[in-house]
This record gives C-alpha cells, sequence and structure tokens, in this order.
C-alpha cells in the first residue's frame, strides 16, 4: 500500500473500454471478475446516489453493501464498500479506465482504509485477484481455472457465511 489509508492496482486490458466497463458495471448476472457475486441495485442498473450490494451467486447471502458516488460511463464508477461480516468503517472502491493503444489502461483504487483492519488485509488480497481476473475474462471470456475452482468452492462453503449476512438482513437501501 502507498498510503497506509489507500492501495493502487493498475492492468492493461487488451480489450475495447466498453467491454471492461460493461463486466465491472454489469448487474444481470454474476461478476466473473468479481468473486462471482452478482450486484443488486434499484431497477438492476447502477446510477449515482443509487445504494447497492454484492450477493452471492444464488443471492441468498449478502458480502457487500456500499452506494454509488460516480459513474461517468466508460470512464469512471465509484462506490462507498462495507464487508456485512466486519464491523470495520467503509472504505471507497474506485474504477478508472483510460483508452491507450494496446486496449484499456484499468486502475481500481482503494481508499479510505483503515490499515490493520480485516478489510483493509481482504481487499488488499482480493483486489490483486479481481485485477487479474477482469484482464483474463475480458481477454479470454473466462476466468483461470484455479479462479473458477474457488467459486466453485466459494458455493459448496457458500451455508457456512455468518446467518447476520442473509439477505432478510439487509434492505437494500442500507448503504454506507
Amino acid at each position: 500500500m502507498a498510503d497506509q489509508d489507500k492501495a493502487v492496482f493498475k492492468v492493461i486490458i487488451n480489450g475495447p473500454i466498453n467491454r471492461v466497463w460493461q463486466e465491472i458495471t454489469r448487474t444481470d448476472i454474476p461478476q466473473k471478475c468479481m468473486f462471482n457475486m452478482r450486484i443488486h441495485t434499484p431497477g438492476n442498473a447502477l446510477k449515482l446516489g443509487a445504494p447497492m450490494q454484492a450477493r452471492t451467486k444464488s443471492g441468498k447471502y449478502v458480502g457487500v453493501i456500499g452506494k454509488v458516488l460516480e459513474f461517468d460511463p466508460p470512464r469512471r464508477y465509484a462506490h462507498t464498500f462495507k464487508f456485512t461480516r466486519f464491523d470495520d468503517p467503509p472504505c471507497k472502491v474506485t474504477y478508472d479506465l483510460r483508452e491507450v493503444p494496446q486496449g484499456t489502461e484499468f486502475t481500481l483504487t482503494i481508499s479510505d482504509l483503515t490499515a490493520g483492519t480485516k478489510t483493509a488485509k481482504q481487499m488488499i488480497a482480493g483486489s490483486k485477484l479481481i485485477v487479474n481476473t477482469l484482464k483474463r475474462v475480458v481477454e479470454t471470456g473466462k476466468p483461470s481455472f484455479g479462479v473458477r475452482a474457488l467459486y466453485v468452492l466459494f458455493g459448496i462453503l457458500e451455508p457456512l457465511n455468518p446467518k447476520s449476512t442473509r439477505v432478510e438482513h439487509w434492505s437494500l437501501e442500507q448503504t454506507v
């Protein structure tokens, strides 16, 4: 982490900016690059000020809650981010996309991280996987075999999620 409260991850993706944008903002199916979770938001469309949740593939558990802070297709998307299983303060996640000769430069910035928290540790580790998986999904159409195996494991272990993260405990309007 460059600063104690910020982490930046960057990659060049050999694909058009609109394809990268589509993958990080999709709400119709689970996002292959974001731990196979599906984004839920009112009207099933992300927009400025909208609450959002990242739910497990089955839709039974809410892993993350947040609120859309910026939405400028296909260049920038930012939202608050709080894991439902931790009492840690929320952070901010920003996705910046820029067309470059090789395709799309994708930058994932996490800010307002509280050093030493479970959230900070998971965000740093998870962001590396997200960036690498996004690149692979846009360029090849699917995550690596290892990531696909991880997602199968997530499905098997899903019933072990804390009961407090079940969808009935989190209204869509709850944001941070």
